[in-house]
């Protein structure tokens, strides 16, 4: 490795990542808010398709959340072949595939073939999010890791922002365009960009920082310094599939996504159950959330990193978030009071999961790290099932939604609970140059 003087390092390094930052970051960003739309639009769709379809809420329920049994099954292969194919063809073929599966949800016309299409999709998505976080593991160190998922995993509270009330407009604007109901309309407008945007990463996305035409020499050297040595720590996946603390993580993970696909399916729902029958000024509320979950997950992720701190800022917001979906029940007929509180609960569980996702990481290096990834979110995504199924069992069995938000309210604290007891060792690595703080 070259020589690299200390003097000046510091600003050649934050001018590197301001590059690199605007190479990919917006990117991803756009591409993973395309991804949590087409898993969560039929949240809204569930408004219009399941009265005319004539869908129970128990088989909506199964059927949002059998997008992640697909996605489970699929990921781990797609993550241990990432890094001999290469990221650029990966997210290319996942964006394109999955355009066209979100797409033809336009078709379903009852339930076998809603399960069928929402499994598919799972399937051809499999590996995206996971992908992303070993991608950016390759290009940005511990000091940055945390900010850097919090900027692309934005993309799930602006999928809420920008998803329902553009949703809820689709849906009632374009409502018997060409013989097709609204949902319809939904579906096909929201899933075709995605295979533009495959199309588009071939061209921008380098599979690794040495394939970087808009890298030069110097700055290469720059980046593998501030990288650290992470060869010298590589992990052979079998002995990640071993670790009983990839397990903990994993599980940890399983209660937080559950609560957040569980908020994400049934928001519309919840929020129409306080009196709000207008589709477009629920589309409006429904977005509220998700503002303050983006503010949150980007305060949280800098002031995580600034400090150095991982297991506190995961557990602590997701002990809230508990807490105030638990009292979110307790709101009946008070519209502003349950939002106030759903708000602050879908914040709290969107801090949670960016900085968990700077954990993993830190603890396993080198081209395993993508198998080890995507066997946590494997099993934590799992929860993305459990957890819409789980309310909408519960509100065929009872006639309301207390019973499954009080249960999806445990889940969080659980989670607390487990990255409080479990700290993880870090690989220890050894900087080519000092560590210097970031300025961004």
């Amino acid at each position: 490795m070259l020589a690299i003087p200390t003097t000046g390092v510091a600003d050649e390094i934050s001018a590197l990542y301001r590059k690199i930052n605007f190479r990919l970051l917006p990117f991803l960003l756009v591409c993973y808010l395309f991804a949590y739309l087409d898993r969560v639009n039929v949240g809204f769709a569930k408004l219009q398709m399941q009265s005319e379809l004539g869908f129970s809420d128990a088989a909506y329920g199964v059927g949002a959340g059998i997008f992640f049994i697909g996605y489970v099954l699929f990921e781990i292969p797609s993550n241990l072949m990432l890094p001999r194919i290469g990221a650029r063809k990966t997210f290319s073929r996942i964006l394109v595939l999955w355009g066209i599966t979100s797409a033809c949800m336009l078709f379903v016309r009852d339930v076998p073939t809603f399960y069928a299409m929402r499994f598919l999709l799972g399937v051809f998505e499999a590996g995206f999010a996971p992908g992303m976080i070993y991608y950016l593991s390759c290009w940005y160190g511990p000091q940055r890791m945390a900010r850097a998922i919090a900027i692309v995993f934005l993309a799930g509270p602006l999928g809420g922002i920008v998803g329902a009330p553009i949703s809820a407009w689709l849906m009632t604007a374009l409502a018997g365009t060409g013989n097709l109901a609204g949902w319809q309309w939904m579906f096909l407008v929201e899933g075709l960009p995605c295979i533009l945007l495959g199309i588009v990463a071939l061209r921008l996305i380098p599979n690794r920082p040495s394939e970087a035409k808009w890298l030069n020499d110097r700055e290469r050297v720059l980046l593998e310094s501030e990288l650290g040595s992470q060869a010298a720590h590589n992990h052979s996946f079998l002995a990640v599939a071993r670790d009983p603390r990839v397990y903990v993580l994993a599980f940890a993970y399983f209660c937080i996504i559950a609560a957040i696909y569980a908020i994400s399916f049934w928001l519309p729902t919840i929020i129409k159950a306080q009196g709000v029958n207008d589709l477009v000024q629920l589309g409006w509320y429904a977005a509220i959330p998700y503002v303050a979950a983006a503010f949150g997950m980007y305060y949280m992720g800098r002031r995580s990193d600034r400090l150095g701190e991982r297991r506190f800022h995961c557990a602590l917001p997701a002990l809230g978030a508990g807490a105030m979906l638990a009292c979110s029940t307790l709101t009946d007929g008070h519209l502003y009071l349950s939002l106030a509180l759903l708000t602050v609960a879908t914040m709290g569980l969107w801090m949670a999961y960016t900085v968990f996702w700077a954990m993993p990481p830190e603890y396993i290096k080198g081209p395993a790290a993508a198998g080890g990834i995507a066997l946590i979110n494997t099993i934590g995504l799992s929860g993305g099932f459990w957890g819409p199924a789980m309310i909408g069992w519960a509100k065929t069995a009872t006639g309301n939604l207390h019973l499954g938000v009080l249960m999806m309210a445990i889940l969080p604290v659980i989670a607390a609970l487990i990255v409080f007891a479990n700290k993880l060792p870090k690989s220890q690595t050894t900087p080519a140059i000092p560590a210097i703080p970031s300025t961004r």
